[in-house]
């Protein structure tokens, strides 16, 4: 008998959204991650649930509708992680026609069946609050609505969610070989934490590595990949922030790329993105000054007040693996995903290319669908109406959930109430514990961050250094002093042992 029915190639978004439903199917599962759950692709996103109001112009409307779609089923599973923004799209005159702007958010309004969310309309930018941080030819606009998404905790909370159903979740483990064997397949693994190699078998694998979709194919000398991907950079900053008001813009540029401009953790402004193909090696890809230009000269052409590289405080870049569908522009290509399913060696193994965070959880329902046949599974989809862990927010009602923890919590500093409930909902008892005041808390790395914090995330979300509790986990490395990382890092190191084991551990006494 194989260990595991299902072995999952990849911690991020798709394969912990996998591994997630598989594990709800009464499946025996394995994720494993190379490195941190979503530290690639995953973690580099614009942060939005949305359905591509630019893709409508290449005629995806198969990929709009099914977005569209997803946007409140996703917010009704994790409404602390997910929740509703208004856009302003300015209307650039000597840009796309005004009609055609119109058309094409009657279509947003109604291709998805959208239920919770407000409709469209036109706005009077000489009026609107958001107007004012605007250069004054933009006097008019449109108004409409998407969602904001905590990525990175997102693929966290679906691997959460397949751990509690009995998947087992091994990061910084590397698959460094499959091979066919009889009516199952061997899967190598190291283990970068203490250095261990070991096998395990399973009856089928689902191969969702991203931009290494191929090379993991690769591993298999018997296997050729049947599709391709296409490897393009997008890379975001983050400002200071350039507007005081709730609304999020998306400007039109002269090259018919569009831009965000985002209100980010309290005190930012996050821009982006770009599109540049690359050939390097994934997970080599910096940022590079001239796309650091490009999005603040493109920003500058909208906001009353320049925006210049030298104001940039962070930034971030990844490589999104797109379906190659031979376009010949990397702007133009696919936002869509497409899953094949490989039968030639008589062992299921499914590989899964292109896709967005937006369509997750469909990509992952419909793989575990495909599969259903060769693995015998009995029981159907499922996570359409789950929460998700920390989601399960009466009524999904935010702002009524807020309210009770601060009746719950009196003691617990205003900002970091705020902050734990966004990033744990429900899971906030868990976080604090039997925690009566700020002191019990445990040590103050600074700004935001307590020990608390800190071994919640390494007993319960897999976090092993510091950059995957400042930048992963948490966007906390923006608002604690300079060298925090480092004092974190050697504080870990000190105070916990991940050698011995691929699963959470109590700290060392």
């Amino acid at each position: 008998m194989s260990d595991f029915d299902l072995v999952v190639i990849g911690g991020g978004v798709n394969g912990a959204g996998i591994a997630r439903d598989a594990a709800g199917r009464g499946l025996k599962v394995m994720l494993c991650e190379k490195d941190d759950l979503a530290q690639h692709t995953s973690s580099s996103s614009s942060k939005l649930i949305h359905g591509g109001l630019r893709y409508l112009e290449h005629y995806d409307f198969a990929l709009v509708r099914h977005a569209l779609g997803e946007r409140e089923v996703l917010l009704k599973a994790a409404p602390h992680i997910i929740w509703p923004l208004r856009f302003i799209l300015p209307h650039h005159k000597a840009l796309r026609p005004r009609w055609l702007i119109r058309l094409g958010l009657f279509l947003y309004d109604n291709l998805g069946g959208r239920k919770l969310l407000p409709r469209s309309n036109s706005v009077d930018l000489k009026t609107h609050v958001a107007g004012r941080a605007l250069k004054p030819e933009f006097t008019s606009g449109f108004e409409y609505s998407d969602c904001w998404v905590q990525d990175a905790r997102l693929v966290t909370l679906n691997a959460m969610d397949a751990a509690e159903r009995g998947c087992e979740v091994r990061v910084r483990t590397e698959c460094t070989d499959i091979i066919q064997g009889k009516g199952e397949w061997i899967v190598n693994l190291q283990n970068h934490l203490s250095g261990e190699a070991d096998s395990v078998t399973a009856r089928a694998i689902v191969n969702a590595s991203g931009p290494w979709v191929e090379k993991t194919l690769d591993l298999d000398e018997e296997h050729d990949s049947r599709m391709g991907v296409r490897l393009v950079k997008g890379s975001h900053v983050v400002v200071p922030k350039v507007f005081d008001h709730p609304y999020t813009y998306i400007f039109q540029n002269a090259d018919n790329r569009i831009m965000f401009a985002i209100p980010y953790e309290n005190d930012f402004t996050l821009l982006g993105t770009t599109d540049v193909e690359i050939q390097a090696e994934p997970g080599t890809e910096q940022i590079e000054q001239s796309e650091i230009d490009y999005i603040c000269s493109n920003a500058s052409e909208y906001f009353n007040t320049p925006i210049s590289p030298d104001q940039v405080v962070w930034t971030y870049t990844g490589v999104r693996p797109l379906y190659d569908d031979a376009s010949d522009n990397a702007s133009k290509v696919t936002r869509d995903y497409k899953l094949d399913l490989d039968m030639r060696a008589g062992v299921p193994i499914l590989s899964v290319y292109g896709g967005k965070i937006t369509t997750y959880r469909k990509l992952a329902e419909q793989a575990m669908d495909m599969l259903e046949e060769p693995l015998g599974i009995k029981s159907g989809a499922w996570t359409a109406p789950a929460s998700l862990p920390g989601g399960d927010i009466p009524d999904a009602d935010y702002d009524g959930f807020l309210s009770r923890c601060q009746s719950r919590y009196p003691w617990l500093d205003e900002v970091l109430l705020k902050d734990y409930t966004r990033n744990y909902g429900t899971r906030i008892s868990a976080l604090l514990g039997q925690a009566s005041d700020m002191k019990q808390l445990g040590h103050h790395f600074g700004g935001p961050l307590y020990q608390v914090e800190v071994d919640y995330l390494i007993a319960n979300e897999w976090a092993r250094s510091a950059a995957d509790i400042l930048w992963r986990r948490s966007k906390k490395g923006l608002h604690t002093p300079q060298g925090t990382e480092e004092v974190l890092q050697q504080w870990i190191e000190t105070h916990y042992d991940f050698a011995t084991s691929a699963r959470p551990r109590q700290a060392v006494s």
